[in-house]
């Protein structure tokens, strides 16, 4: 929703109408208020070496084991298109 929400942000901004933009930020700012609080990159980085090491993976083949054990215990509070790459970057 909120992705949604920013695409219709940056279409109304290019077209000049700033009332639409402003409706959509403060619908951002509502659905966010429901949404598990995000970790940091950093924090994300941490996490992703804790499983790597937990999961006792040494090359790319143990991706998936390590998105396993990341899956059973952050499914929701990590960004799991950050994580792909954080790990793709640990691994190599």
């Amino acid at each position: 929703m909120i992705k949604q929400r920013n695409e219709s942000c940056e279409v109304y901004k290019k077209a000049g109408r700033n009332e639409l933009l402003e409706n959509e930020k403060k619908e951002i700012e509502v659905i966010s208020a429901f949404l598990p609080k995000q970790l940091s990159e950093e924090e994300t980085k941490k996490i992703c070496q804790d499983a790597i090491k937990s999961a006792g993976a040494s090359s790319m083949k143990d991706m998936g084991k390590v998105m396993g054990v990341l899956k059973s215990k952050y499914a929701d509070t990590l960004d799991f298109s950050k994580v792909s790459k954080i790990i793709k970057e640990l691994l190599n």
